[in-house]
Formats: structure tokens, C-alpha cells, sequence
């Protein structure tokens, strides 16, 4: 086997209806700056049925190579078949790291694969890094070593995880937090062919239909979002959030104590254990600022919080900060708004 067939990054190229996920672009670009950095190529790990026609659009987004593998029963996502193709490749391949969305598709096939080839997996990181790891349990120096950044017991601290294992390193990583570069048009890479066999013991579960029920609430591409806290105060109250987001034209967001309260569905909520934001403007009120909603929603370009507490911790991320009962500031905002439109 050639060295560039060993210790590359890979990223697991998730797809549905002919659709490849924006967790599984983003990937590849955070793929090419740790392979850059390690010398190695970026890889991407595609099954489906049918998909060949996609693969274009991953070299132009920056595979240097792609593992494809196509047969009918991997058309639609089902864990065992899925688990025996992946865990063959990588026995035959030996990447160094390997990456998955954190998506439910993500999370229910990485801790699969991650079993059968008894390595070691980071759920959740918000970020990835290439250093060296003084292990002093065995005094010893590792080398290059992908540092896997997360939040951890419950957010209160920022935790560095190290797989002093064998490789692959394995990550699961949330949608909107790595950033997606534009593709190169006619950038091209290699295809690998996978052959696929699998066993009835695989094939034992099937899909025999399918029920899917779309979202109408997509924050990710809201250039503005209204997001109201815990202090708003109630659900009557929140119909305040509501009618600001109208007026502007912006998406509603909220943090975890409002969802939990019952005041806005679990679509509506930014941060850790919500969706990750980066909106031209993000209007938070009545939200504390604590950091599980800052993970979700500090990238944004302009922040504006509004808040009575002058102590609350999201001011010290917001450019602009308003001291005030929102149920007084809001108000004017809308008037102020509609009088100049």
C-alpha cells in the first residue's frame, strides 16, 4: 500500500435525495487546513445509489480524492450496511482522522463505526486543532496529534480531547460551526471505486417507507435573527420577540430556557444543543448570555442585546448593548423602524 493511501483526513460525505449536507461541505474545509497542515491529502467517504454525478462538486470543494462507494442497498441511510462498508475501508485504508456531522444521521453511524474498530470518538467539538500532546501517564510525546475542542459539563468549561489511541481519530462535529469555503469550478480530484458486498446479515433491517416531515424554520440562512431569553418572561410576552422579527423581516431564534419553558418550538433555539448561526445581525433579548447560547450564535457579524441586567454576560460579546426593560425598548424599535419604511 502507497503512503498516500495512509494517515489522510478523511470526511464522511452525508447525502439524501441527491443533496449533500452543508455539515459534510463544511468538513471538507476544515478537512484541507488539518491535512495541509499534516502533509496528508483530503478524502471523502460517499455511498449512496446513483451518486456518482455528485462527485464533481466535492473535488471542486476540495477531495483530493473520493471513496465511492454505490450500491442499491445503501440508497437510503441504514446503519448496519452502512457500519460494514465504512469499517472495511478504513481497515484497508488506515486514515488518520476521520469526520462526521454531528447530525442524527452523524450520530447514530459514527459511535457504530467507532465501536467496531474500538477507536476512540469526540462528540460535538467546535473546534479542531493539529498539536503536539505531552502524554505524562507514559511519558511520552505525541506527535501531531488532533486536538478535539468541545464544550463540556453542561458549557461551563471548554475541554481539549486527545486519542492517545490508534488511529483513525474520530470526530463528530455540529452544522454551522466550522466554515465553509467556496468551491474551486473545475477543480478536479481522484474517485476510488469501493466494491460493495454486503450479507443478508447486513441487509437484515430494510426501509420499506419513508415519512419525512420538512421544517419551515431554517435559520442557518437568516440574514437577521430576533432571538428572545428566559427574560422575556412568558409566552404571552414572547409574542413581543414575534412581532419585532415580523416587522424587520427576521428569522426567530431563542435560547434553551425558552424553548424548555414552552414559549417557542425546539426549530427556534440557537446554541449548543440548538443550531449554530452566523447572521449579518443577531438581536438577543431578554437572554443572559450564557455560554451554551454563545456557542451557538457568537460568529455573527453584528450583535445587539438587549437585557436589564448591565451585568448579564451577553453584553460582553455584543458591539452594541441596551440596558432596558425590552418591553419598553422593543416597542420603540418597531415604531422607529416603521416610520422610516
Amino acid at each position: 500500500m502507497s503512503d498516500k493511501q495512509i494517515g489522510n483526513v478523511w470526511v464522511f460525505i452525508e447525502q439524501d435525495d441527491g443533496k449533500i449536507a452543508d455539515v459534510s461541505l463544511e468538513l471538507v474545509s476544515k478537512a484541507r487546513e488539518l491535512a495541509a497542515e499534516l502533509g496528508v491529502r483530503t478524502e471523502g467517504v460517499f455511498l449512496g445509489s446513483d451518486v456518482a454525478g455528485l462527485v464533481p462538486s466535492l473535488h471542486e470543494y476540495g477531495c483530493d480524492n473520493v471513496f465511492l462507494a454505490q450500491d442499491p442497498g445503501l440508497a437510503l441511510f441504514s446503519a448496519l450496511p452502512y457500519t460494514k462498508v465504512i469499517v472495511d475501508l478504513v481497515k484497508a485504508r488506515r486514515p488518520n482522522i476521520m469526520m462526521f456531522g454531528a447530525t442524527p444521521l452523524g450520530r447514530s453511524l459514527a459511535p457504530r463505526i467507532a465501536s467496531k474498530l474500538l477507536a476512540g470518538l469526540t462528540a460535538d467539538c467546535t473546534d479542531l486543532q493539529i498539536d503536539d500532546f505531552e502524554d505524562r501517564a507514559n511519558k511520552r510525546v505525541l506527535k501531531q496529534k488532533l486536538m478535539q475542542i468541545r464544550p463540556a459539563f453542561g458549557g461551563n468549561i471548554i475541554a481539549t480531547i486527545v486519542n492517545s489511541w490508534e488511529d483513525p481519530q474520530m470526530v463528530t462535529v455540529r452544522e454551522g460551526v466550522m466554515r465553509l469555503d467556496e468551491p474551486t469550478p473545475g477543480r478536479t480530484g481522484e474517485v476510488t471505486e469501493v466494491a460493495v458486498e454486503l450479507s443478508d446479515e447486513d441487509t437484515i433491517v430494510s426501509i420499506i417507507e419513508r415519512f419525512r416531515a420538512e421544517s419551515s424554520v431554517n435559520l442557518k440562512a437568516a440574514q437577521i435573527i430576533v432571538a428572545g431569553g428566559y427574560g422575556v418572561g412568558s409566552k404571552e410576552n414572547f409574542d413581543l420577540v414575534l412581532e419585532f422579527a415580523e416587522t424587520i423581516g427576521a428569522g426567530v431564534g431563542a435560547s434553551r430556557a425558552a424553548v424548555d419553558a414552552g414559549w417557542v418550538d425546539h426549530d427556534h433555539q440557537v446554541g449548543q444543543t440548538g443550531v449554530t448561526v452566523r447572521p449579518r445581525l443577531y438581536i438577543a433579548c431578554g437572554i443572559s448570555g450564557s455560554v451554551q447560547h454563545r456557542a451557538g450564535m457568537s460568529d455573527s457579524a453584528k450583535i445587539v442585546a438587549i437585557n436589564s441586567d448591565a451585568n448579564s454576560p451577553i453584553f460582553a460579546i455584543a458591539d452594541y448593548g441596551i440596558v432596558g426593560d425590552l418591553h419598553d425598548v422593543i416597542p420603540k424599535f418597531i415604531k422607529a423602524y416603521r416610520a422610516r419604511v
